[in-house]
């Protein structure tokens, strides 16, 4: 039974470049008030990238080569968390799929290793993830028909401020601003209504 039941975005289309705002009692830990980039949404199912979980690993935890940049590795999903993913807005230097305007997913590693030692990236221009989120086809469109994700289409210019200049701490709560006024009353919510 639902504690709450939430207006939602008028938006809720899924495409790759929305966002996928987690119901404030959302009690999967893995997606625990969470922001998801969605990446891919198909035939095949869904992938996509949880923004605000960062992991106490460093770039130089996994590449002793690169232990000088200071880059956080986010947890990007519960799925094969032993695999690495990038998301930048470097294509000419790293290439990769486009994901909105000036976003983009996958490219070279070593294309990125090199740019790294060179200085010519850095953490504001990329953010490394381990594992990723996915969905069996259909999957996801029954989780947001029932509420368990909101769907919003930022804008160019609120995606790139959320990827790579808001503290994961405080991406779920921008992206609650965002979604407008009428949803400021999901800030003040506590995680566990049921304990109070």
């Amino acid at each position: 039974m639902d504690v709450v039941n939430f207006e939602r975005p008028e938006n809720a289309t899924l495409l790759s470049g929305r966002l996928l705002i987690a119901e404030p009692f959302l009690n999967d830990p893995n997606f625990y008030r969470s922001v998801i980039l969605l990446c891919e949404h198909g035939n095949e199912g869904s992938v996509g990238f949880v923004l605000n979980h960062a992991t106490n690993l460093q770039l130089g935890d996994l590449f002793p080569a690169l232990s000088l940049a200071d880059f956080t590795i986010y947890q990007g999903g519960p799925v094969q968390p032993d695999t690495l993913h990038m998301l930048h807005k470097e294509s000419t230097l790293f290439g990769g799929t486009r994901i909105s305007e000036n976003i983009f997913w996958g490219g070279s590693y070593q294309a990125l290793q090199e740019a790294l030692l060179a200085q010519q990236c850095n953490s504001s221009d990329v953010r490394l993830l381990v594992g990723y989120s996915g969905w069996k086809k259909g999957q996801l469109d029954t989780e947001v028909i029932q509420g368990h994700w909101m769907v919003y289409a930022p804008t160019e210019a609120e995606l790139q401020e959320l990827l790579f200049h808001t503290d994961a701490l405080n991406i779920w709560k921008r992206c609650i601003q965002l979604l407008g006024s009428s949803y400021n009353y999901m800030l003040n919510l506590p995680p566990n209504p049921q304990l109070n």
